[in-house]
């Protein structure tokens, strides 16, 4: 059956918030970096965004799967009750810097609905701009997310993946997916709690977020390229990856253009994501 969500287009809020250190901190201390304390003027790493202009939803509020309730700002898709972050694509202007009070203003920009081989899907993108008040975008984050139903397999044969020039390989335990969720204030049970993922959502074990796999895999580059600027990343999710089996992170140097090809497998070999990287 398919819902009208035309309405939703278009609609726009903003949020204001200062740029605060902790978080990015305790972000370093999650991908187990060294860097120095964060202090007022320095850069914002990238994917940094993403620890701010957080949810702020009452707990009333929360819907059984631990998210916000679905409708206000985004389409009330009740009927379909998986929803993943299926990709972003996102540029860099400018550096967004500790201490900045800056504004995030979001705007969906499309609601599409289609019909995949696991039953009807709804694609929604939302154009996401964050810079300091009354200046240009630093960061523009165009962020996918999707909605499935319960009908089809929670998770499909992924392709396998090749092998990068650069390599790296951890286990996401429930740890670091607990500490990631309190670092993005995301509810979303699939992420730590293993009774509701198997038993209502059907997977066969905690989920690893998206947006951490992506972040793991700018932490690749940043580790095989300390000084470089990334100006552009996207990423799109292949299958999902599940808590307590080693997860592989690829890349290959730049090319004459600064593109960087990113990707990440799972124990198996299958990929996970795709993403891509520009450095200036």
């Amino acid at each position: 059956m398919s819902n009208d969500y035309t309405a939703w287009i278009g609609r726009t809020e903003e949020r204001f918030e200062r740029i605060a250190p902790g978080p990015l901190d305790r972000l370093s201390a999650t991908l187990d970096r060294d860097d120095p304390p964060f202090a007022d003027g320095a850069e914002v790493p990238p994917l940094g965004h993403w620890l701010s202009f957080l949810p702020n939803e009452r707990q009333s509020g929360l819907g059984a799967d631990g998210h916000p309730r679905r409708g206000g700002f985004l389409p009330p898709v009740d009927h379909l009750p998986r929803r993943m972050w299926a990709g972003s694509r996102i540029s860099f202007p400018g550096p967004l810097r500790v201490g900045m009070e800056a504004v995030k203003r979001s705007t969906i920009a499309s609601v599409a609905q289609k019909d995949g081989g696991s039953g009807p899907l709804v694609f929604v993108t939302v154009r996401h701009e964050i810079g300091a008040r009354g200046g240009p975008a630093l960061v523009v984050d165009e962020h996918d997310i999707v909605y499935r139903g319960l009908s089809g397999p929670a998770a499909k044969p992924a392709p396998q993946a090749q092998q990068g020039i650069w390599h790296r390989s951890l286990v996401p335990d429930d740890v670091l997916l607990f500490r990631y969720s309190a670092l993005t204030f995301n509810g979303h049970r699939i992420h730590y709690d293993r009774a509701y993922v198997t038993g209502e959502e059907g997977y066969p074990g905690l989920v690893v977020h998206g947006p951490l796999i992506a972040t793991l895999l700018i932490d690749l580059l940043r580790r095989e390229m300390p000084g470089a600027r990334v100006a552009e990343f996207s990423f799109r999710a292949v299958s999902p990856v599940f808590d307590g089996r080693p997860l592989h992170l690829h890349g290959n140097p730049p090319d004459g253009e600064g593109r960087v090809e990113l990707w990440a497998a799972n124990h198996q070999g299958g990929l996970a994501i795709t993403a891509h990287a520009r450095v200036a």
